[in-house]
């Protein structure tokens, strides 16, 4: 019975769930927010539309009163009895002059009532030294004033001046002649409440509110004076800036503006955000509402999939790795009867065919190499069989009982080693050394024309355990192909090489030249994986090597320093056959 998949296969769908969660929830939240964003982005400007509209309507109803007030107010400057009075004042009587400065009241007073907008209106009279207006009837000539509406024409091109924090129309009446003093001068005071009244009209929402600036004069009226005195810093920020958005005291308005280039006016109204908001409350607790239930939702299915789906494949994947570690003891125990019971099961008999397989191909692999070496042996055993008995019989014919006690001694040692049907495997020192008697043994017959350089077996690799009969084959295929029919200065050199990954016996001569060609097709012929060549000494060695060492193991063929042909037997170094 397997257990759960380790902490590095939890934290991969942890990760998976995760992304899950960004692809499924990011696209909802992304879509709410643009939802809610599209929504307050028309809303404020249906708002700015129905606002700017108000704005504009007010101006232009501003405008035609002020208009009005112009054309009274001209009426007035070149009125009949006002004119007279002010030229003939020395000349009348107190009865005339009565009856001009009463009929100058009654006229002011009818100025007045024509439009809501008129606080007030003066005439200034220079000449007579009186001003008129419509509260005040009669009085002293203001001077103050005089001076400052007569000084106020021609010094700025708008229509409307700033005294005492109301705005004024004003105009003058001169003589004519060059340099003097204006005769009288007209001053009509606007409402400032009545103003108010009017810009309070304006406003669509109780917690909104409207201002009116003067571009030139500073002069500033607000619907509500409670916040004029914290916004008059601000407010003057509205008159050129493009945002529709002011902070006050930390609070974010929406802010709707209109302009009169006639009038010289600004007109703005202001609406807390929030409230601009207010209507899209709803709307946002169900957006989280929604949010909340979708994460709740897929969080259900996530853990669903993860028992139900994630989890059992991930028992499957991880059985899968075991098995290709060489786990075949891996039987996946499942009780419900579902896709993945029927996984499992076949997975289960997967892996009885795949151990009944190996253990066929085994065996088969295993009395392979047997009857492959019982085939060298068998090979071997006649030929050296003639020749030795051929050095033997020439022995006894010198008397060289010496000799013949040396020679036989090695033969039967190495038809011993050859013939014994232990273990396959055996040392590597024990190879070498049967290898080098079979040298001796050849230097008995070919002494005089073929040299050996043998050299020691490092320590390092005397105890690799390796296939029985693979370097003495090697030693005997050289004499018996090359060097045998060499008349003198043959030579056989074995050494020994070793790496961190591999050992290496090499064994060349300086006898037959073969060419390149000869020794590629050589090589062919080992490396071919199919039974249509004819199964050679050199051949047998290069596949049990294979079979017992993997690939990348066996003969290599090449052109050595000897200039002939040179055979390296490579052995790559597994846990198994590691230096002891």
């Amino acid at each position: 019975m397997l257990k759960f998949p380790a902490h590095s296969w939890r934290n991969t769908i942890f990760l998976r769930q995760v992304i899950i969660y960004l692809i499924v929830i990011l696209p909802i939240i992304l879509l709410g927010v643009y939802l809610y964003n599209w929504s307050y982005k028309n809303a404020s400007e249906g708002l700015s539309r129905t606002s700017e509209a108000q704005l504009t309507n007010y101006l232009e109803a501003l405008n035609r009163e002020i208009e009005w007030m112009e054309l009274q107010e001209f009426d007035l400057l070149e009125d009949t009895e006002l004119n007279r009075l002010v030229v003939t004042w020395e000349m009348m009587d107190n009865v005339e002059k009565r009856a001009s400065l009463n009929y100058l009241i009654r006229r002011l007073t009818s100025f007045k009532n024509s439009s809501v907008y008129i606080k007030d209106v003066y005439v200034h009279i220079r000449p007579v030294n009186k001003t008129i207006s419509f509260s005040n009837a009669i009085s002293d000539l203001d001077v103050d004033k005089y001076n400052f509406f007569r000084f106020s024409i021609g010094r700025s091109e708008q229509r409307l001046v700033k005294w005492e924090n109301t705005l004024h129309l004003s105009t003058s009446k001169y003589s004519g002649k060059k340099g003097e003093e204006p005769l009288f001068v007209i001053q009509i005071e606007l409402d400032r409440e009545k103003l108010r009244y009017a810009l309070d009209q304006v406003n669509i929402y109780p917690e909104s509110g409207s201002f009116l600036i003067s571009d030139t004069t500073g002069f500033v009226l607000m619907s509500d004076e409670e916040l004029s005195g914290r916004l008059q810093g601000d407010i003057r920020e509205v008159e050129e800036a493009s945002t529709t958005k002011l902070v006050i005291d930390g609070k974010k308005y929406h802010i709707d503006k209109a302009h009169s280039d006639k009038l010289g006016v600004t007109v703005a109204s202001y609406l807390p955000e929030e409230t601009v908001r207010k209507p899209l409350g709803k709307f946002v607790i169900w957006a989280w509402l929604f949010a909340i239930m979708t994460f709740i939702a897929i969080a259900i299915y996530s853990y669903s999939t993860y028992k139900f789906v994630h989890k059992p494949l991930l028992l499957l994947v991880q059985s899968f790795r075991r098995m290709e570690g060489g786990a075949l003891d891996i039987h996946i125990e499942h009780e419900e009867k579902d896709e993945f019971g029927y996984l499992y099961n076949r997975f289960n008999q997967m892996l009885n065919k795949l151990q009944a397989l190996i253990d066929q191909d085994f065996k088969q692999k295993l009395m392979m190499q047997r009857a492959e070496l019982k085939q060298l042996q068998s090979q071997i055993n006649p030929h050296f069989l003639y020749n030795s008995f051929f050095i033997l019989n020439s022995l006894a014919r010198t008397g060289d009982t010496e000799r013949i006690e040396e020679f036989t001694n090695m033969l039967g040692e190495y038809f011993r080693f050859i013939t014994r049907n232990g273990e396959d495997n055996v040392l590597l020192a024990e190879e070498t050394r049967h290898s080098r008697m079979y040298t001796e043994i050849q230097k008995l017959r070919f002494s005089r024309r073929i040299r050996v350089e043998f050299d020691d077996l490092p320590k390092e690799m005397e105890n690799i355990r390796v296939p029985r009969l693979i370097i003495q084959p090697i030693i005997e295929n050289a004499y018996e192909h090359s060097l045998e029919k060499m008349t003198e200065d043959g030579l056989l050199r074995v050494a020994f090489e070793l790496d961190q990954t591999e050992a290496r016996i090499i064994v060349e001569n300086n006898g037959n030249r073969l060419s390149d060609t000869e020794i590629e097709a050589l090589q062919n012929r080992l490396d071919s994986t199919t039974e249509s060549y004819e199964m050679t000494g050199m051949m047998n060695i290069h596949r049990r090597i294979i079979l017992t060492y993997g690939r990348n193991s066996g003969l290599l063929l090449s052109r050595g320093e000897l200039n002939s042909l040179k055979v390296v037997i490579r052995i790559k170094l597994k846990e198994e056959n590691e230096i002891a």
